[in-house]
């Protein structure tokens, strides 16, 4: 009697992410059931694919030819109709040939299909035009959400909208064009997206580098490219206070001291501190232990701190110690409408602590009190303000790892800084134009959700902002990952964070010691681990 096969690949994870074979790219999605179908543009491949199996088979294998550089797809269960540059085509399902319906006059991106109109999303123009199925006359158009190329569906009453450069799913009222909500993906470049029943399917297209082997070289490995295509559930939760929460992990992140002097130096007394991870709307402190002895906790602004003390420590002494915590780590946008904060006032608390120069910003320079002038121009609103500091920042500086961390006054005559410069640069305008900030950090975790399991390593540590909106709270906001060098600027971590950023501290020191006259560089060498465990479950009803 036979055996059945075990099921070893069923696992939970394989439902939520689909990786489609013998294709370069995946735009379009829609749902026949029981298929999500996708195309590749480059190939002219129509897929068919299962997603309770991941199975995949050819839907035109005798037309690939004519679905060359298809990015649009739409259906509304009986037809589907097709984008394929500046043409809108209808499928014929009986002899599988693509038959005009509409000459347009732009090349197109996006197209979706409701209430007996079709949208058609146009990146050069910026805007998604709307086109009467009856007439094919041009009824309504609307701004596009986003910066980048986008693919659209329609589903719910809403119109849907995924854009490649923000990574951001976008639900649009499909009459004005106005945002309801957005919601941050998990993975870069998003090229197309369907509802499939209860389940929101986006797809992705990316560029991945890999180490390959060469037989034939001496130096047998060398880096190369591939196409990386995928599909994934995303997940969401919209919150009354106005943000969303999306796809997350649960990480396990390990921070370690090794203290190495670069001389030989006996300490006495010595206290060492090191902020713990924090509890914020999009992560979760799940547990923390100590590594190589114990410590004791403070807090400060409201932050955990862990307090490692030494009664001595002899010179060339080896001491390793930190922490491991466990963390639950998502995706979160938040939504402020302008108005919400036009009149409301700061506490003076926040206008306390955090409007004035507390860690070398040169708040006191021409050149900085001019530049926080020149930012804002005639802006009021400290939310559209804010926005302007950070276009001004993306215009004057281009991102370069520094040695050292200058203020605010160098950074802008160099016109070049790493992060901690943006961030340097970023805190003093906003604070010179009364928006209280504060440094937020301090490291990302490797963005490689699929590799679970493994040791990551980050190579550097990395610092971002919070500002404080009136009436609202504390928002996120990038240093310098959004300066694509010209505008518009993407808005993709403005207002957002993606899954991979562990918050360790919030307008506190990271880590300080007492020691007098030696930097922590001087004292030790840390090192940093990160683990992704697992992709975090949907989201429970009644959270």
């Amino acid at each position: 009697m036979a055996q059945a096969t075990p099921n070893y690949f069923l696992e939970e994870h394989v439902l939520q992410l689909i990786r489609p074979l013998s294709v370069s790219s995946v735009y379009g999605l829609v749902w026949t059931e029981p298929y999500l179908m996708a195309v590749d543009p480059r190939s002219g491949y129509l897929l068919a694919i299962n997603p309770e199996t991941g199975q995949t088979h050819l839907a035109n294998a005798q037309q690939v030819d004519s679905w060359r550089s298809v990015t649009g797809l739409a259906t509304n269960g009986s037809e589907t109709w097709v984008l394929r540059e500046d043409q809108l085509l209808r499928l014929d399902k009986e002899t599988g040939q693509l038959e005009l319906v509409l000459e347009l006059e732009y090349l197109a991106d996006g197209l979706a299909f409701g209430q007996e109109e079709w949208f058609v999303s146009v990146e050069a123009e910026k805007r998604i035009h709307v086109y009467s199925r009856k007439t094919h006359a041009l009824v309504r158009s609307f701004e596009a959400p986003g910066t980048g190329e986008e693919n659209l569906t329609y589903a719910r009453g809403q119109l849907w909208v995924t854009d490649r450069i923000e990574q951001t799913v976008y639900c649009v009222d499909p009459q004005t064009g106005e945002i309801c909500f957005s919601v941050l993906t998990p993975y870069e470049q998003p090229t197309g997206l369907v509802w499939a029943g209860e389940w929101l399917y986006v797809a992705y297209t990316q560029v991945e580098d890999f180490i390959k082997e060469e037989p034939n070289r001496d130096n047998r490995l060398v880096l190369d490219s591939r196409s990386k295509t995928l599909i994934h559930r995303l997940q969401f939760r919209t919150d009354p206070e106005h943000y969303t929460l999306s796809n997350g992990y649960l990480i396990e992140v390990v921070y370690c001291e090794e203290t190495s002097t670069l001389e030989p130096v006996e300490l006495e007394n010595v206290v060492w501190k090191i902020a713990l991870p924090v509890d914020s709307h999009r992560q979760k402190l799940l547990h923390v232990e100590a590594i190589g002895r114990p410590f004791s906790e403070e807090v400060e602004a409201g932050q955990r701190v862990a307090v490692f003390k030494f009664d001595r420590l002899a010179a060339g002494e080896v001491q390793l110690f930190g922490w491991k915590a466990l963390l639950e780590v998502r995706g979160i946008r938040y939504h402020v409408p302008p108005a919400l904060v036009e009149s409301a006032e700061i506490p003076e608390a926040i206008e306390t602590q955090y409007l004035h120069d507390d860690d070398y910003l040169a708040m006191d320079t021409r050149k900085v009190q001019e530049a926080a002038v020149d930012a804002v121009g005639a802006e009021t609103n400290p939310l559209a303000r804010m926005l302007a500091i950070r276009s001004f920042v993306y215009d004057k500086l281009d991102y370069r790892i520094q040695r050292v961390t200058d203020p605010p006054d160098a950074v802008l005559a160099r016109g070049k800084g790493s992060c901690g410069e943006y961030v340097g640069v970023m805190l003093a305008l906003a604070r010179l134009n009364g928006i209280p900030c504060r440094t937020v950090g301090r490291y990302k975790c490797p963005i490689l959700p699929d590799s679970r399991q493994y040791p990551l390593r980050p190579e550097y540590n990395h610092v971002w902002i919070e500002f404080y909106l009136p009436g609202y709270g504390w928002v996120p906001c990038e240093s310098n990952a959004d300066d694509i060098g010209t505008r518009p600027y993407p808005r993709r971590f403005f207002m957002a964070l993606p899954w991979y950023h562990i918050e360790l501290d919030k307008g506190i020191p990271f880590e300080t010691t007492n020691v007098r006259g030696y930097s922590l560089a001087d004292l030790s060498v840390n090192h940093v681990q990160v683990t992704i465990l697992k992709e975090l479950p949907e989201f429970d009803a009644a959270e």
